[in-house]
């Protein structure tokens, strides 16, 4: 259920109750995410994932062995951004501590999201071609700690000018 739209624009930045937004639940079935960690030569990464929000925690599937699973088991401090990009912008954005959670085949996870992708029928494939004795996948869970929601409506970027406000016809 969503918060009424009088209570979450009073709503301030990194509360995590945005998540209850129109904006925020319209967002978070959205095909694609950006996500960013930390390498480990301590520069940024940010790459475009699949995902899953399970109602308190946004899942990511990968395969174990590669160089993020490393990078986030060392640093796991992410930041996820989906947002649109036709006609104002509506932007959901994330942060916080993600766990990771090694298992033994194809994680349940990712076979929703590529079915929910590529449909049944190739979703199914893929996943049987995959799924080969000694695959491991692990879990990457974010609940969120602090959340923010940008509409160009009722919510704005912090700073943004009046002027620019107004010729959007948005309040605060």
């Amino acid at each position: 259920m969503s918060l009424p739209k009088t209570e979450t624009a009073s709503l301030p930045q990194g509360d995590v109750k945005l998540l209850d937004t129109p904006v925020a639940r319209r967002l978070l079935v959205a095909p694609v995410a950006r996500f960013a960690y930390t390498s480990g030569d301590g520069t940024p990464r940010l790459i475009p994932v699949d995902f899953l929000w399970t109602g308190d925690e946004l899942v990511v599937g990968a395969f174990a062995g590669t160089y993020k699973i490393r990078d986030l088991r060392a640093r796991p401090d992410v930041a996820v951004c989906i947002d649109t990009a036709d006609g104002l912008p509506e932007v959901l954005m994330l942060r916080g501590k993600v766990t990771l959670t090694e298992v033994e085949g194809v994680l349940p996870e990712y076979a929703v999201i590529q079915r929910a992708g590529m449909g049944d029928e190739v979703g199914d494939a893929y996943l049987a071609a995959i799924d080969k004795p000694g695959l491991r996948m692990v879990r990457i869970g974010l609940r969120p700690t602090w959340v923010g929601v940008v509409d160009f409506q009722e919510r704005f970027p912090d700073r943004t000018p009046e002027p620019v406000r107004a010729a959007l016809g948005g309040g605060r």
